[in-house]
């Protein structure tokens, strides 16, 4: 559990990315510096989608993430705990099933999908390690499960430059780009927060799953985590 988590209870938390639903994946692009489309084709290449696989899509927002998984063939369920996130969605992407649900208590029967992924909305949820668990329950025995999500650059001088864009930079961008700035400035801390890739690694391993695995993307600004369900 991150400090921020702590600061925010859920329902705070789901009712700030229902106000930044509408312009979430614009502002995403402009802070990251165009960045976040590369991040999103390296979670898709990860997970692999099959035709005919059944892929959980978490934190999935407006669906924006789903597609490259639906593109490739596979079932794919956008599910997000936000109402403002999923209407957004819906209005974009009519035919995809998003569907309404916490992490910490998904609404899907035991191993039912081949693969879940969660792309930085991991470090939003109160309970890490209850989503971590879950994501475990309802995946296939065999299956896998692709974690994105921001860390801590590997090289000290740029770690340094980059926290002082997320604390002091990117609230600023966000004010000129956002509809909800303030948004922002909990996105930044709970960033900062984030426990970096191998406490990650230790907490997956802690819910069960195994062969875990990560590798950064951007020098360490975002690690993508994979790891299988034991068979």
């Amino acid at each position: 559990m991150t400090r921020a988590s702590l600061e925010k209870q859920p329902h705070e938390v789901a009712a700030m990315f229902d106000d930044v639903a509408a312009r979430y994946d614009l502002t995403n692009d402009v802070l990251s510096l165009g960045q976040a489309r590369l991040w999103r084709r390296a979670v898709a290449r990860a997970v692999d989608a099959r035709p005919g696989e059944r892929v959980l899509d978490l934190a999935a927002g407006t669906g924006t993430s789903s597609l490259p998984f639906t593109g490739a063939g596979a079932y794919t369920v956008p599910c997000d705990f936000s109402t403002g996130m999923l209407a957004e969605g819906r209005r974009r992407h009519p035919r995809l099933p998003f569907t309404a649900g916490d992490a910490t208590r998904l609404p899907f029967r035991d191993g039912v999908f081949d693969a879940v992924t969660i792309s930085f909305g991991l470090r939003n949820v109160q309970d890490t390690d209850a989503a971590l668990a879950e994501t475990l329950r309802v995946t296939r025995p065999g299956g896998r499960v692709v974690v994105c999500e921001f860390s801590h650059p590997a090289w000290a001088p740029f770690r340094t430059v980059y926290t002082e864009y997320l604390m002091r930079a990117l609230p600023r961008v966000a004010e000129a780009v956002s509809s909800s700035p303030d948004a922002y400035v909990y996105l930044a801390e709970s960033i900062r927060a984030w426990p970096d890739q191998p406490a990650l690694a230790r907490r997956l391993q802690a819910a069960g799953w195994s062969r875990v695995a990560w590798r950064n993307l951007s020098g360490g600004v975002v690690a993508l985590h994979r790891a299988w369900r034991p068979a």
